[in-house]
């Protein structure tokens, strides 16, 4: 692999992509190769002409780097595909607690982990598993997970995962104003709120708002540390039929409107109108929409 860069399956790496490449690889302890390939997928953009990643074809591609001695990458490992349902282990420390009942400066100050270790993924896995109404799935591409604590007592309040954004929402892209084009190129600057979740026993005024808060401010350079790319735009799909979003709105996130209801990932719309979702989203910087669709 030259300085200039290095060509596989008929698209040519520039040798900042490749450095991408190695960053990713360094960064994301704890993801299989497939996880792997399709986050290089997503910041790369290297997509079929269908909107698919490329990820069987990037994987073949991570490998050959490895065997040119350009990275190392984790063993290979019996797992599920990205988006499936997983295990959800049950343990006391997913059982529900006694009730939480007290004002926000009580538990202060509240703290955001990544989830980072076996055992932090394990309990993430466990909670959301358990307690949020979509329960858990494998994150697709790139994504960050966090553990809620309270300081005071110290225990779990929550969890919040961010993750790869919609491939397409009339509602985000109008807004935004992009084109096809422009999307395509820009869409790894948003992250999607893909999961929030505050245990059922935790019952304390303005904790979700303060949490999406925390999120904002530690989000963009965890983000950037890991995959290199500084987000933008955070969205999110909120269930008309079971909540307001009113957290959301306190955390000052704009409702854009509605999606067509096929789902954040359904590219060949097979889905259309099948539960139609409120679109949120949150500037991370001052006019994302100018940049992202100047850069």
């Amino acid at each position: 692999m030259g300085t200039s860069g290095a060509s596989f399956s008929g698209r040519r790496f520039r040798s900042s992509e490749l450095s991408l490449i190695r960053e990713v690889v360094e960064s994301c302890e704890g993801l299989s190769r497939m996880e792997l390939a399709r986050t290089v997928c997503e910041l790369l953009d290297w997509k079929r002409p269908n909107g698919n990643l490329k990820a069987r074809e990037c994987r073949e591609f991570l490998e050959r780097l490895e065997g040119g001695g350009h990275l190392e990458l984790p063993e290979k490992r019996p797992g599920k595909p990205i988006g499936t349902r997983t295990g959800i282990p049950h343990t006391e420390r997913g059982d529900p607690a006694e009730t939480m009942e007290c004002e926000l400066g009580d538990i202060r100050p509240v703290v955001l982990e990544v989830v980072r270790s076996a055992e932090q993924r394990l309990l993430f896995r466990e909670l959301v598993g358990r307690h949020h109404y979509l329960g858990h799935a494998v994150p697709f591409g790139a994504h960050l997970r966090y553990l809620v604590y309270a300081s005071t007592p110290a225990q779990v309040v929550g969890c919040v995962q961010l993750s790869s954004p919609a491939w397409r929402m009339a509602a985000r892209d109008g807004w935004i104003g992009w084109d096809d084009a422009t999307r395509r190129r820009n869409l790894q600057r948003v992250v999607n709120n893909s999961r929030f979740l505050i245990l059922p026993w935790v019952r304390v005024q303005n904790l979700a708002s303060r949490v999406l808060s925390l999120v904002a401010r530690q989000l963009p350079g965890e983000w950037h540390s890991r995959y290199g790319v500084a987000p933008l735009l955070l969205e999110t799909l909120v269930d008309p039929s079971r909540y307001r979003g009113t957290c959301y709105r306190a955390a000052n996130w704009i409702e854009l409107g509605v999606t067509a209801g096929r789902g954040r990932m359904d590219r060949e719309h097979r889905r259309h109108g099948a539960c139609p979702k409120t679109v949120l989203v949150l500037p991370l910087v001052k006019d994302p929409r100018r940049v992202l669709r100047e850069s």
